[in-house]
């Protein structure tokens, strides 16, 4: 292993333990907005720390999934700049057999 791959490893903190950290953090700051806000607004209980942090792993599974990492913005077909550049470099002709092979696949809608 190189001195510079060594070097770039320990300056990163540990994935698992800044993840443990967060965990328990959120779960504060969620029992806390909890019970300052849902209690007064729609009549509901106050939560404990340990149903806050089960209520934020659940809402992590059903919303979030289990993707980590920063976001990838997939776009379907290569994002919206791809198709305006391709409509853009269509003849009138292209542009018109798409437009009728568009209304056949849904139908034509006034």
């Amino acid at each position: 292993m190189s001195s510079n791959n060594s070097a770039f490893r320990r300056r990163r903190p540990p994935f698992f333990p800044v993840m443990i950290i967060g965990l328990f953090a959120m779960s504060g700051v969620v029992m806390w907005l909890w019970n300052a806000i849902l209690p007064d607004l729609v009549h509901v209980n106050n939560i404990t720390y340990w149903k806050a942090m089960g209520l934020l792993v659940l809402c992590r599974i059903l919303f979030g999934g289990f993707k980590f990492g920063p976001p990838r913005n997939n776009v379907p077909f290569g994002g919206p700049g791809r198709w305006r550049e391709k409509w853009m470099n269509m003849s009138e002709e292209e542009k018109a057999k798409f437009k009728e092979q568009w209304r056949e696949r849904c139908g034509r809608r006034g």
